[in-house]
């Protein structure tokens, strides 16, 4: 492993990050070359300029980020880089027509999300109070939200909705999981019913503890922490962002608007007191899980892109 460090956004040091990337890059000469998220994608592609097997996945597009001038900029840059990449990856097909409408022309191509669903099993009662014990919580309703404390996944808007919620479920309790930008923030406006349990190392107990998984993203490409959710078996409440649909479909969960406090407090609520319901979607989104993001398939098919990319520059 070959540390990179770099920030989350453009800024003074993109053009430091970018000649490090490519020392690093010219030091282990490999023969193909993965770039993970907004920020690698710019730095990466700067760098070698298209002169080996490039694949660049954006992991939810920069311009969903930002809006006015730097939307426009995000979105120019995404369309010029695009040169430099030998194959544009998405995690949903949704992904993929976001960057179509925003006029990138690219060798596309749409490889879903996986996650290890042998590891995050379905979990049963049982396994659900014993997961409880261990991270000392109560018996009462409880949804988690497991993701970076951020603007992205809208936390902000959790909090708005969680009155509603202990209004028709006076004991349910909100366990946001994660750390970020925002947390000060959102700590500070925390109403009753919500705490904060840092970054944690064992998520798959907080998804085994949880009644409901619950996420207010306002974008992603696929999110990790749904597919987690729903290997483990979980009823899932999150919004209609890129991939989520996929995910879903129409039997795991619910899926509101972005931004919707008051249907997202509805959908929360409607889980919280119909044990019937979230266990009927907790199976659904198990088979999901295993039918469609199985990690070993999905590191299958980026190895069949891998070997497609290798041999077409070397013969």
């Amino acid at each position: 492993v070959r540390p990179w460090p770099a920030g989350r956004s453009p800024g003074a040091s993109t053009a430091r990050e970018t000649i490090h990337l490519r020392d690093i890059v010219r030091s282990i000469e490999p023969d193909l070359v993965h770039l993970h998220s907004s920020k690698a994608g710019l730095c990466g592609r700067l760098a070698l300029r298209g002169r080996l097997p490039t694949v660049f996945q954006p992991q939810a597009w920069s311009f969903h980020a930002v809006g006015g001038a730097a939307r426009w900029a995000a979105a120019s840059w995404e369309r010029m880089g695009a040169r430099w990449a030998h194959a544009l990856v998405c995690a949903s097909e949704t992904e993929l027509e976001q960057g179509r409408q925003a006029g990138i022309a690219a060798r596309w191509r749409v490889i879903y999300n996986g996650v290890d669903v042998e590891r995050l099993s379905a979990v049963t009662d049982e396994e659900s109070r014993a997961a409880r014990a261990r991270l000392g919580l109560s018996a009462a309703p409880i949804a988690v939200s497991v993701g970076r404390l951020s603007r992205q996944k809208g936390q902000d808007v959790l909090l708005d909705a969680w009155p509603a919620v202990k209004a028709r479920v006076p004991g349910a309790e909100l366990q946001l999981v994660g750390s970020g930008e925002e947390r000060d923030t959102l700590e500070a406006r925390a109403v009753p019913g919500v705490s904060f349990a840092g970054e944690r190392e064992d998520v798959p107990d907080w998804l085994a503890a949880a009644d409901l998984v619950v996420q207010a993203s306002r974008w992603e490409g696929m999110s990790l922490a749904i597919l987690e959710a729903m290997a483990r078996g979980r009823s899932i409440v999150t919004t209609d962002v890129a991939g989520n649909q996929e995910a879903l479909g129409d039997d795991a969960g619910s899926i509101v608007q972005p931004e919707d406090p008051d249907s997202l407090a509805s959908e929360i609520v409607r889980r919280f007191t119909d044990p019937a319901l979230r266990r009927a979607e907790g199976r659904a989104a198990r088979e999901r899980a295993v039918r469609s993001h199985d990690l070993r398939e999905t590191t299958a098919q980026a190895a069949e892109l891998y070997e497609e990319l290798v041999g077409g520059a070397t013969t």
